[in-house]
């Protein structure tokens, strides 16, 4: 089954819009285009439903609705209990939230093994949790790949181990890790495993139940919906975490580990998502599958298309000795941000090139500061990064071939 590209770009608005027009976009690590669907429900929620939520007049009524479905339909998509998904204001305020929650579930002296191939958001409360008695082990990244090595973090466990948090994906790196290993190596250890998956969820929703981590972050608004961060905790997990709310709230797990009070608007639209998802799935397959079968399904055609538009970018970028590709050069097993570093000119002259060739793309450090630091990078100037998505044409890989070639 090949991917529908002209259907699955008449669900982006973006696509469409007049300003946008003749600019590639590969800055989508950053924040995707947000799919049609989702700016349908914000906008009629915002004109409908703009209430207080679960009081028994109808637009509250249906306010409280739309939110709960939200909950339940994103949770059978990541094959979870709706009662398990919990929405923040972004990702990183999520882990600021659950450091301060889990901090009591640990003794003076414990340890939680931290990688250092995570963007900030997923390592600086976890690592802030040593002025608080905590020991934090860092797990560093391959200074010439960038790859965490599985054989290095089974040295680091101890007796102690509480904790491992680390990246599905890194922002800059591209590696996709395997999460399920490295889940049953802390479960076999009695820690709990910690996955940022903000790098890698754009690319396709995990199924939560196969990979087996405890908790798992990501960031709607770079999965085609909107500012919110979502956050799966384990049921029976949040139990043994320190409430974070009201005092009222305490024994309420909905509400423990999100103090502040929910964006109604922006959880009803995100099911948004579900809708787009939903769309795409019906359109190429067979209707009657499960969530998660149909997640399963969408998963594999947006990977195989992203394959193809990274094989003759990659193939390019090999074949220039002017720069360095940072993290793998491989097309399996990689997620569609690829990076890269100027040998022969200024990279801030080779930005601005492919700027001027309508490029959209990203600069800097991108919040990885301790990858690069493990690489030997500058984090100023960084790094530039070009992030795809499953909605990117081969003719935007061609246009930034040709910015490349020229910039370069």
């Amino acid at each position: 089954m090949k991917l529908d590209l002209s259907f699955v770009r008449s669900q982006f608005p973006a696509f469409s819009e007049p300003t946008l027009q003749g600019w590639a976009f590969f800055e989508n690590a950053g924040g995707s285009y947000p799919c049609q669907q989702v700016v349908r429900r914000l906008t009629d929620f915002y004109m409908k439903n703009k209430v207080q939520p679960y009081y028994p007049y109808p637009a509250s009524q249906r306010a409280g609705e739309l939110m709960d479905a939200s909950y339940s339909r994103i949770a059978a998509y990541l094959n979870v209990s709706p009662e398990e998904i919990h929405f923040g204001p972004s990702t990183t305020q999520n882990v600021y939230v659950l450091a301060n929650a889990m901090r009591p579930m640990w003794q003076e002296s414990d340890e939680i093994i931290v990688s250092c191939q995570d963007h900030e958001a997923n390592a600086g409360a976890w690592r802030r949790l040593s002025e608080k008695g905590i020991k934090v082990i860092e797990w560093h990244v391959n200074p010439e790949t960038g790859i965490l090595d599985i054989h290095t973090l089974k040295g680091l466990f101890t007796d102690r181990t509480r904790m491992v948090a680390y990246p599905h994906c890194s922002n800059v790196i591209g590696d996709v890790n395997p999460v399920r290993e490295i889940s049953d190596l802390a479960h076999n250890h009695g820690a709990l495993s910690v996955v940022d998956g903000v790098g890698y969820a754009p690319h396709g929703f995990p199924d939560l139940k196969e990979i087996q981590a405890d908790i798992y972050l990501f960031s709607l608004y770079k999965t085609f919906g909107p500012h919110l961060g979502l956050m799966y905790v384990e049921k029976n997990l949040i139990g043994r975490m320190e409430n974070q709310s009201h005092f009222f709230k305490k024994g309420i797990t909905k509400s423990m580990i999100t103090p502040a009070g929910p964006d109604h608007a922006q959880i009803a639209s995100a099911q948004g998502i579900i809708d787009y998802f939903d769309v795409v799935y019906e359109h190429h397959f067979n209707a009657g599958a499960s969530p998660s079968e149909r997640n399963k399904a969408l998963n594999q055609l947006f990977h195989q298309h992203e394959e193809r538009l990274m094989e003759p970018l990659l193939k390019f970028l090999k074949s220039r000795t002017d720069i360095r590709l940072v993290g793998p050069d491989r097309v399996t097993s990689r997620a569609p941000i690829i990076s890269i570093l100027p040998l022969k000119k200024d990279i801030n002259e080779v930005y601005q090139a492919l700027v001027g060739h309508k490029i959209m793309l990203g600069i800097g450090d991108f919040y990885a500061v301790r990858p690069l630091l493990d690489m030997e990078i500058p984090g100023d100037p960084g790094v530039i990064r070009m992030s795809f998505m499953h909605y990117t044409s081969p003719e935007e890989i061609t246009q930034l071939i040709d910015g490349l070639k020229a910039a370069l």
